[in-house]
C-alpha cells in the first residue's frame, strides 16, 4: 500500500474519533448554555488551535500566494461550516444525540451528490450504494 494512501486513512479514521468525541462533549456542555453561545465558544477554541497549527508547521508561508478563488471559497466553506455548526447545537441542545447525529452526518450522502455534480467525481455502482444503505441506516435509526 502507498504511504499517502495510508495517511489520508489514519487521518479520516482520527476526524471520526474526534468529531465522535466532538457530539459527546458538546451535548456534555451544552446544559443549560445558549446554543449560539456554546458555538461561538467552541469556534473561538477551534480559531485559536488552527492559527497555532499553521504557525508552528510553517502553513503561514503560502498565504500570500492564495488566489482569490480560493480565498472566496474558502470563505464560503467558513460560512457553510458556521451555519452547520450553529444549526447543529441547536438541534444538539434540543433533540437526543442518538438522533441528531445520524442526521447530521447524512452530510456524507449530500457531500456525495455534491461531488458527482458539482466536482464530476466519478459514479460507480458502490458509491451508489453506499449512498443508498447510508440514508436507509439514517431513516433506520431516527426510528
Amino acid at each position: 500500500m502507498k504511504r499517502s494512501y495510508i495517511m489520508w486513512f489514519i487521518f479520516a479514521i482520527l476526524s471520526s474519533i474526534f468529531a465522535a468525541l466532538t457530539s459527546i462533549l458538546a451535548k456534555l456542555g451544552i446544559e443549560n448554555v445558549n446554543s449560539n453561545l456554546a458555538t461561538a465558544i467552541r469556534t473561538f477554541v477551534v480559531l485559536i488551535m488552527a492559527w497555532g497549527i499553521a504557525f508552528l508547521t510553517g502553513g503561514m508561508s503560502g498565504i500570500s500566494e492564495i488566489s482569490k478563488k480560493s480565498w472566496i471559497f474558502l470563505i464560503l466553506s467558513g460560512l457553510a461550516t458556521g451555519a452547520s455548526w450553529i444549526c447543529y447545537y441547536k438541534a444538539l441542545q434540543i433533540g437526543e444525540a442518538t438522533k441528531v447525529v445520524p442526521v447530521d452526518k447524512f452530510s456524507i450522502v449530500l457531500t456525495m451528490l455534491l461531488a458527482f455534480v458539482i466536482l464530476h467525481e466519478q459514479i460507480t455502482v458502490y458509491k451508489l450504494i453506499g449512498i443508498l444503505l447510508i440514508t436507509a441506516g439514517t431513516f433506520v435509526m431516527l426510528i
